[in-house]
């Protein structure tokens, strides 16, 4: 028996121990007997709410008490290969898992076909790769962006009937999640000749970057936009800004309409300053936690796992979900 075969062979014995306990029924990782599992999270770091719910989520799931041994190592600046080293010393330490959400789609193939070799499971965490190869990774847990933004072009039908100019911001080049939410809303307003698209740009996911980038969109094209599609809160607030900046009224003269459904996109919806909110679920450290505990005991585990996420289309839905908002 290998050294790595060994410590995952460990693991499944302290998570049959925690099954027994209450509270622990979907896995207890390396807590109960002593042995500790170690995980490595290739980690995002900051980039808005979003993401600072996801990976507290993360950490407040593996913890010492519940018997892992997690290390965080957030990406430098968002910078990949800031990533791609910290995966690679994770490799080099032997951790029983690693944890991935890639800044970028692209370039993961070594160091994945490297932690195989190690026989080092890998699961992403939100972001996809491209391409995307699943023999390299045991699952992706995540939101599913294509049905998410497919589920904002639904409501843009229904909302404007005779159709819309409509510009869209969208998040950093490069990154799969962005790809995923264009082909989403692509999917349905493409067979709606009605919509006429102005254009599209990156705002790095910023509310800054946001406002300076519709101010440019608003004077250029006269005002004359009914739709803003921004690919994350942040960038729909910031257009909310640039909009009232122009001396129009965001959720009346342009309806905004935003991805992740954090705090301040919900109360921003219920104010009347957005319209629709599409929610991306950060939170799904225990679905995370039980799919570490079936790789590491050799156990099945599904390729893809959807996590559910809602929808909020109006200012008394948002009100209704606010008291219980937990990012």
């Amino acid at each position: 028996m290998s050294r790595k075969r060994s410590v995952r062979a460990l693991a499944g014995a302290a998570g049959a121990v925690a099954v027994a306990l209450p509270l622990a029924a979907c896995g207890g990782g390396g807590g109960g007997g002593g042995d500790t599992v170690s995980v490595g999270f290739v980690a995002v770091g900051p980039e808005g709410a979003w993401r600072a719910a996801n990976e507290q989520d993360v950490r407040d799931t593996f913890t010492e008490d519940a018997g892992f041994d997690l290390r965080y190592a957030p990406a430098t600046n968002l910078d990949q290969q800031s990533q791609i080293s910290a995966f690679t010393s994770f490799v080099d330490e032997g951790v029983d898992i690693i944890l991935l959400s890639a800044t970028e789609a692209t370039g993961w193939e070594p160091s994945l076909q490297r932690a195989q070799e190690a026989e080092i499971p890998v699961i992403l965490v939100d972001r996809g790769i491209d391409p995307d190869d699943p023999s390299l990774y045991v699952t992706r847990i995540a939101p599913d962006n294509v049905e998410v933004a497919s589920s904002v072009a639904e409501w843009a039908v229904t909302e404007f009937p005779d159709g819309a100019n409509y510009f869209t911001l969208e998040g950093p080049a490069g990154v799969g999640v962005v790809n995923e939410r264009n082909s989403g809303w692509d999917s349905v307003i493409g067979s709606s000749p009605e919509f006429v698209k102005l254009g599209a740009q990156t705002a790095n996911w910023s509310a800054e970057e946001a406002k300076s980038v519709f101010e440019t969109v608003l004077r250029a094209n006269d005002n004359d936009i009914q739709l803003v599609f921004a690919q994350n809160d942040e960038m729909g607030l910031g257009a909310a800004l640039a909009i009232e900046e122009a001396g129009l009224t965001p959720g009346e003269d342009v309806k905004i309409a935003t991805i992740d459904g954090t705090r301040g996109a919900l109360e921003a919806l219920a104010d009347g300053r957005l319209t629709f909110v599409a929610e991306y679920n950060p939170l799904f450290g225990d679905t995370l936690q039980e799919a570490v505990d079936q790789a590491l005991n050799d156990e099945p585990v599904d390729s893809y796992i959807i996590v559910p996420s809602l929808t909020f289309d109006s200012p008394e839905s948002a009100a209704a979900a606010l008291p219980e908002r937990q990012f």
